[in-house]
Order: structure tokens, then sequence, then C-alpha cells
């Protein structure tokens, strides 16, 4: 799979080049509308969980959020929301984790993560590990820069590993949750993860994304790939 330099690499997408299911405009607005009303319900019922997690980051020191660039419909950068899972002087343990450790380097540059990420704190590999931190992304939902169900976001570093399987990923918007969710989070290679957002793409309707989100409750119960 093609690797260009992320600094040439242009995020937006031509609006002609984007094709498939879920492009088609009374689709996608019944998709919006389902996220919408379902963003807020989840939001109301998981507001006494969403407060106490708030709390015992913020005990901990340090900010309760984590805004980070990811890449939605179209190519459109926006600001995913995330719990802080992660030490304050977060890039500096890593720089110094990657620069002492050749292996974690190399799995660093091959998959932009690692299994095991010295940055995370003991209530964050917590969150991760039941998805708890991924919960602030209900606003995303809410604000249309995501949706319930879709591919994984990705960071502008991550766009030259999808070649040319860019476009259909482009042409969907993030989800919380999705094909790679399912099917094995982190056990799952890159390559596999492309391919499953191009499939998600290229296969999308309502009926696939109620059998992700019904899936979805187990893997995270369970914490299936999570690391």
């Amino acid at each position: 799979m093609a690797r260009e330099s992320a600094a040439t690499w242009q995020t937006a997408v031509d609006p002609a080049e984007l094709s498939g299911p879920y492009t088609a405009g009374a689709r996608r607005a019944t998709k919006r509308t389902f996220d919408f009303v379902a963003a807020l319900l989840l939001v109301v019922l998981l507001a006494p969980a969403l407060l106490l997690i708030a709390m015992i980051i913020r005990l901990g020191g340090g900010p309760i959020l984590i805004r980070h660039q990811r890449i939605g419909a179209g190519g459109k950068p926006f600001p995913c929301l995330k719990f802080r899972t992660m030490c304050v002087d977060a890039d500096k343990v890593l720089a110094d984790h990657l620069r002492d450790n050749p292996e974690a380097r190399e799995e660093w540059e091959a998959t932009f993560k690692l299994r095991n990420d010295p940055r995370v704190t003991r209530v964050g590999r917590i969150l991760r590990k039941t998805s708890l931190d991924e919960l602030p992304q209900l606003f995303n939902v809410l604000a249309g820069d995501m949706s319930l169900v879709g591919p994984r976001p990705i960071t502008v570093k991550e766009i030259p590993m999808y070649g040319d399987a860019y476009t259909q990923y482009a042409s969907c918007t993030p989800g919380l949750t999705g094909l790679w969710q399912i099917s094995g989070r982190s056990d799952v290679g890159y390559r596999e993860r492309v391919m499953l957002d191009k499939r998600y793409a290229e296969n999308w309707s309502l009926m696939l994304d109620l059998q992700i989100l019904a899936k979805t409750p187990r893997v995270v119960l369970f914490g299936d790939g999570a690391h």
C-alpha cells in the first residue's frame, strides 16, 4: 500500500469523486436523523457516568477532555473528543520511549499505536479497555462530525496508509463504532483495517449499522481486541 509524505497529502476530496450507497441524499438524511436522536438519548442516559468519569480524571490533575484533529466526511478535519487517558507530558514520554526502544518505534511507525503505551494512566487503561474514553464522541455525533457507526476516524498522518481507499473513507462520516471495532480492534492489522473501512463504505445500509450496533456492547463488555 502506497505511503507518501503526510505533509504533502491533500485531505480534501472532490465531491465528484465520492460515490457509493452512503452518498445517496435520502439515505444519508435518514442516517443523520437516526444518529442525532440516538446520540441525544444516550447522552441523557449516560450523563451520570459522564460526570463521574470527568470527576475522576479531574482529581488526577490535568484536562478532562482531549481534542485530536481527525479527518471527517469529504476529507474535512474536525476535533475528535475523548476523555484524557494519558499523562499530561505524553509527548515527551512517547518521544523518550521511542528513542530508547527500537521495537516500539517500529510498531508505532507501522500502526500509530502501541500495545504497551507508557503514556497511558492507570485510569486511562480502564477507560480504553472498556472504550469509555470515547463516550464524549457522542457530542461529535450531535454536531454532525461523526456518526454512531462508520469508519474509524483517522489522522492526517494515516491518509497515505489508505492509498486509493481514502476516497471511500472520505465518502463516509467517521463512526463511534464500526466494522473495525467489532472485528478485533487492535488485534486487526492496519491493512485489514483499511479494507474493513472500504467494505463498509461500499456496502453501507441502515441494516448494517443496526447489526454493528447490536454487536458493539459485547465487544465493549469483554474488551475484545482492546489494548
